[in-house]
């Protein structure tokens, strides 16, 4: 009983969910961004956020060889026109898209200046928030550390602080954050576009990107489980 609760109490300090927790979604519904949230490291940001000189980047550096005409216009239900600043349980400050749900960051990609390293079926797992504009409606985001990156296909997808951000086809509702970690290099990112450290489940591997082909068995389709093949990303 003393263990028991000894153990309760330091999962309470940390916010972070047990190994193995299963609750549905690791998070829950993320909450309304408080007004005119700064932008300014937190005591959880990423220790290397102020030492590290790409940090300093240019939050409007834009890379890659592809013409502005050379995508297609984005639908609204394709564009991410929203960036706000939120908490959700367990692992506090995030940043969501129109539709809720968490945005990442991911370690193999480049802040200074900024570059996407995630094409192919890493972007079919790690959808990018793309735009057209590269002007989002913002709440509780300095609107300094927005900006673009060109994609290789002429694409544009929105930077907080230089970093690329995504979505994971991990996280079936909004405010879910199970692409945490992911592989050592994804991570959710905060508001003034640190890594979120708060929580760090144990390292696992991505789900896998949907299925080409329609009449498959459903082998290679997205689900929770992230067995399969050893990805990169």
């Amino acid at each position: 009983m003393v263990v028991g609760a000894a153990i309760a109490a330091a999962f309470a300090v940390t916010g972070c969910a047990p190994q193995g927790y299963d609750g549905g979604d690791y998070g829950n519904a993320a909450e309304p961004a408080a007004e005119n949230v700064a932008a300014t490291a937190g005591p959880e940001a990423d220790p290397a956020a102020t030492s590290d000189p790409a940090a300093q980047a240019d939050p409007n550096a834009t890379e890659g060889p592809g013409d502005p005409n050379a995508a297609p216009e984005l639908s609204d239900d394709e564009a991410t026109n929203s960036l706000t600043g939120s908490k959700v349980a367990r692992m506090g400050k995030v940043v969501v898209n129109d539709e809720g749900f968490v945005l990442y960051r991911f370690d193999n990609d480049g802040n200074n200046p900024a570059k996407s390293n995630c094409a192919g079926d890493c972007a079919e797992t790690w959808p990018p928030a793309l735009t057209n504009d590269g002007k989002p409606k913002l709440k509780g985001v300095d609107s300094k550390l927005v900006g673009t990156v060109t994609r290789a296909d002429g694409s544009k997808q929105l930077t907080l602080k230089g970093w690329p951000l995504y979505t994971y086809i991990g996280d079936k509702k909004p405010g879910n954050w199970k692409g945490q970690n992911v592989n050592g290099t994804w991570f959710v990112i905060q508001p003034d576009g640190a890594k979120n450290l708060t929580c760090l489940p144990k390292i696992s591997k991505p789900v896998a990107p949907p299925a080409n082909d329609s009449a498959g068995d459903g082998a290679g389709s997205s689900d929770d489980s992230g067995t399969g093949s050893d990805y990169s990303y």
